[in-house]
């Protein structure tokens, strides 16, 4: 189903064309790039980088989510993201989204020339973000986790994993338009990698249409996740890293799974790679 999202001075056509979500991580301990890009020098190259490269947004976050990951006070999130936000802002023709949990540290990014808020709490962790989000009127995006960062990976169970993300998804949305934030400003992520084992991501990955089905953009976001190396070292017998080349083409592989299934936006590291790749999904998907 084509969706159309709308920014302060952007206009992002969803639905035919996968939409390519770049990730900037201005953080020293995310999964994959942390401490690669947490000076504003290299932060700012990379945004450059990920934006020449082809994305069409730029996701920007200054507190880790990977597995047993601490949260960051207000003020050293801040210090990460704005600066960067503000610099970039003026310099790249794509809108940026702020990924945070708090309210205050999404209200100064919006200040500071982000166009869109990627809350992977859907608003739980900080409810005056859905007042912010109405208020602004800008995208957001809602994603299913089961626990935080700090827990979410210790044996996460489900009585029927499809029927309790559907079920969640859905009343986050409607908790999101009960605060005032139009139907057409909402995104639905899954949350692949959140509180989910190797089996769950593959599930999830086989059943997205059970997302799509709710009537709203879905983003997916497999980039180099530890199921994909975890199905990698099995395979090969021996360990995968994040950053091994072989788990670039693991992700390339759940890319075209969730293109395929239906995820309209796609959150990725290496879009380069990503945007080439997803081109040709596109042409036989509307072949």
């Amino acid at each position: 189903m084509p969706y159309t999202l709308e920014f302060d001075r952007f206009r992002l056509e969803l639905g035919s064309c996968a939409c390519i979500m770049g990730i900037l991580n201005a953080t020293p301990d995310s999964f994959s790039d942390g401490g690669m890009y947490n000076t504003l020098e290299t932060a700012l190259t990379q945004g450059r980088n990920l934006a020449k490269a082809g994305a069409h947004i730029l996701d920007i976050g200054g507190e880790s989510s990977r597995p047993f990951a601490e949260p960051v006070s207000e003020q050293e999130e801040l210090d990460r993201v704005i600066p960067v936000i503000e610099i970039l802002s003026s310099q790249i023709d794509i809108p940026i989204s702020i990924d945070t949990v708090k309210s205050a540290v999404a209200r100064a990014a919006l200040d500071a020339g982000a166009t869109m808020i990627n809350d992977i709490s859907s608003f739980e962790k900080d409810p005056a973000m859905a007042s912010l989000v109405a208020e602004k009127k800008v995208p957001c995006i809602l994603m299913h986790m089961k626990g935080t960062p700090e827990n979410m990976q210790i044996d996460p169970d489900y009585d029927d994993l499809m029927d309790e993300i559907t079920l969640y998804l859905d009343k986050r949305a409607q908790f999101a338009r009960s605060k005032g934030i139009a139907k057409k400003n909402i995104i639905l992520d899954p949350g692949i990698g959140f509180g989910k084992t190797v089996e769950h991501n593959l599930v999830l990955l086989n059943h997205l249409h059970r997302i799509t089905d709710l009537g709203y953009p879905v983003l997916m976001g497999p980039s180099r996740k530890s199921f994909i190396q975890a199905i990698l070292s099995k395979k090969e017998g021996a360990p995968i890293g994040p950053d091994n080349i072989k788990t670039e083409y693991g992700t390339l592989a759940a890319v075209a799974a969730s293109v395929f299934k239906g995820a309209h936006i796609v959150r990725v590291h290496d879009v380069e790679k990503i945007i080439s790749f997803t081109r040709i999904i596109d042409v036989i998907r509307n072949a």
